[in-house]
This record gives structure tokens, C-alpha cells and sequence, in this order.
């Protein structure tokens, strides 16, 4: 039997507005697949729902005078989005506080890998399992960490 950890994870960040959910989620799920701490990582699973917090702002909504201009000479106003989801970890992962604060660090890593710098870092927190299920909305995105260990795959099954 494995020595897993299971913690009801929710992360929030600000992402362009022309984002995609799906990639985004995929980016999620890959920097947990390894996370861990002074040189030393673990095996991470995660299989969760990303969706948008906020609606689509329209142009006319976003083009008031004296807002900061993009690139293209409009206005990039970021939106909300989050993933709720369950991550689950095996071999020296220490407590649910580290494995939060290592996943944490990998996630931030990550996006702004993809992204770049949004302004502020994505908040990565744990939830309760209640709140996974209760709080995915039915047009959430899945997504999952591909090639993960089976048996991590077999432990978080068990919570959906």
C-alpha cells in the first residue's frame, strides 16, 4: 500500500483575458507532478476543475480614459480564474502545510513561466473536501496530471 497524502487544494490567480482555461489547468497539474523542498521532491497527482470567477469584461466596460494601455493599445484588464481540485502525494512530503507550501511554490513557478508577471502570485491554499464538491461549478474545465503514479491516481479516485 502507498504512503499517500490527500489534500483538497484551491488555487486562484489573475490571468490575461484571452486565456484557456484547459491550458491553464494543464499547467497546474504539471508543476505539482514533482513538487518538494530543499532538493528533494515527491510524486504529486493532481485532478481538479478550473474555471473563471469573474464574466468577460467588454470593450466598452474596459475602455474608460486613463487605464493602463497593453501592447496593442487596449486595455489587458486580467481576469479571476481558479482551480479546485484534489492533490495527492506520495514518498517525503512532510505535513499537509508543507505539501501545500511546496505545491504552492511549483504553481507559482509555473505560471509565471506561462504568463509572465500578472502583478501578484497565485494564492494555493488547502479546503476542505466539502468544498471540492460542493463549490466546482458544473462548466468547470477538468484537468489531471498526466503520467502520474497509478496508485496516486487510485487514492484520489476514491474522493470524486
Amino acid at each position: 500500500m502507498l504512503d499517500s497524502l490527500v489534500v483538497p487544494l484551491l488555487v486562484t490567480t489573475d490571468l490575461p483575458p484571452d486565456a484557456d482555461l484547459a491550458e491553464f489547468g494543464r499547467v497546474l497539474a504539471d508543476a505539482v507532478r514533482a513538487p518538494g523542498r530543499g532538493g528533494v521532491s515527491y510524486e504529486g497527482f493532481l485532478y481538479g476543475g478550473v474555471f473563471w470567477l469573474d464574466p468577460p469584461r467588454v470593450a466598452s466596460q474596459s475602455l474608460s480614459g486613463g487605464e493602463p494601455r497593453g501592447r496593442f493599445g487596449v486595455v489587458e484588464e486580467l481576469r479571476f480564474a481558479a482551480l479546485i481540485g484534489y492533490l495527492s502525494v506520495c514518498g517525503e512530503h512532510g505535513s499537509v502545510k508543507d505539501v501545500v507550501g511546496d505545491a504552492g511554490r511549483a504553481i507559482t513557478g509555473a505560471v509565471a513561466a506561462r504568463y509572465g508577471d500578472l502583478g501578484s502570485p497565485p494564492a494555493v491554499m488547502a479546503v476542505r473536501a466539502v468544498d471540492v464538491r460542493e463549490r466546482t461549478p458544473p462548466s468547470a474545465v477538468f484537468v489531471r496530471t498526466a503520467d502520474a503514479v497509478p496508485e496516486l491516481v487510485a487514492v484520489t479516485r476514491s474522493y470524486l
